[in-house]
């Protein structure tokens, strides 16, 4: 698998995968050249991402965030993007930062859990908040308070700036009938999801996107979870497996976050800053729309020229999960009080939203089925 993910030369399959990156050359806003008449030295910035080059879903969201900011500032900043593994590998983006190396960086903020336990509820919890909640709640819920207060000793300053919207539960390499066929599974999954599949006898295994395809091609994993069917095809899955189960109950939300140094990011103008939240902002709700749309024409294609059929895992298997959910959110609150509130907040925003999700989608979706 290579990981100059716009230059797979494949039939349809290249069109689902390829058709964001072709919208970024149509639609994307593109590199301004500096007005002659402007003065001041460009401000430039380096963004380090957690993705390899043009990744369908979050690397290209890295990159209309770049873009956007290049434009919108009209020359003022230049901000460039370098892939993982290029400046920092996938996994030390927050660090890289921190520490001053960039300015910026485009992640996930589970990747963190190890260093800030809390940073988990800002991508996605297993059974929690879906897209539109989890943006409601960082919006007018507090979230984006806790957020910031979360990651402030680390001198970085994060907002929402992308969405892979709902995601898969992943590829097996054999079905899931029972409970007893998830007993000694080494499966690649992120977040909390890694710890629930532990105990129910799995073996979870952290991956960097780059090294899952060859990590599951070889054996070194059974299963993969990683987001939904355009990405997933886009990495090669269903070439190693064709048992892809759904809904994703690891990661019912998909937040890609921006990371900004926060001395870099006070340094701005008024006018600038704001340029570069609105650049994040606009990302997340394109972002979201794409994958969405994407996901659709790639589950098509997956059924259709792959014969891939989405399965779904037992009642008994997705009880017993949703059952260590809470087990293991409730044990995770426990670490520290700055976990706890955000916990807290978390629930809270999933107690109030959850009745108008119910009668506006759940309820509506059922009834337009029928």
């Amino acid at each position: 698998m290579t990981e100059e993910y716009n230059k797979n030369g494949m039939t349809r399959r290249q069109t689902f995968s390829l058709v964001g990156a072709g919208a970024v050359a149509g639609t994307a806003l593109a590199a301004p050249a500096l007005a002659q008449e402007q003065n001041a030295a460009v401000i430039e910035w380096k963004m380090v991402t957690s993705w390899p080059k043009g990744l369908p879903g979050p690397g290209l969201s890295a990159q209309r965030v770049c873009d956007r900011i290049n434009t919108m500032s009209n020359g003022r900043m230049r901000v460039r993007l370098y892939a993982a593994g290029e400046l920092v590998p996938a996994f030390e983006v927050f660090d890289a930062v921190s520490g001053g190396v960039a300015q910026m960086g485009h992640s996930a903020s589970f990747y963190w859990q190890g260093k800030m336990p809390a940073s988990v509820f800002f991508t996605t919890v297993p059974f929690g908040l879906t897209p539109e909640e989890h943006n409601t709640w960082i919006e007018y819920g507090g979230g984006q308070e806790l957020w910031d207060r979360l990651y402030a000793p680390f001198g970085v300053k994060p907002f929402m700036a992308g969405n892979t919207a709902g995601t898969m539960a992943g590829w097996f390499k054999k079905p899931v009938t029972s409970l007893e066929d998830l007993m000694g599974l080494k499966i690649r999954i992120q977040g909390l999801g890694g710890e629930i599949m532990r105990r129910l006898g799995a073996t979870p295994v952290s991956m960097a996107s780059s090294e899952i395809y060859a990590g599951f091609e070889s054996g070194v994993v059974d299963a993969v979870e990683f987001l939904g069917p355009w990405s997933d095809a886009a990495m090669g899955f269903q070439q190693v497996s064709k048992h892809y189960y759904g809904p994703g109950f690891n990661k019912p939300n998909g937040t890609g976050e921006a990371l900004i140094s926060a001395v870099a990011f006070e340094g701005l103008s008024e006018d600038l800053r704001l340029i570069v939240e609105e650049a994040c902002r606009s990302e997340n709700a394109q972002a979201l729309a794409e994958a969405n749309w994407m996901n659709a024409q790639a589950l098509e294609m997956l059924s259709a020229e792959e014969g891939i059929k989405t399965d779904r895992f037992p009642e008994a298997v997705v009880t017993a999960m949703r059952q260590l959910s809470a087990e293991v959110l409730e044990e995770y609150a426990s670490k520290d009080e700055l976990t706890a509130q955000i916990f807290e907040s978390y629930r809270t925003a999933m107690a109030v939203v959850s009745p108008w999700s119910d009668l506006s989608s759940a309820d509506y979706l059922m009834a337009r089925r029928k």
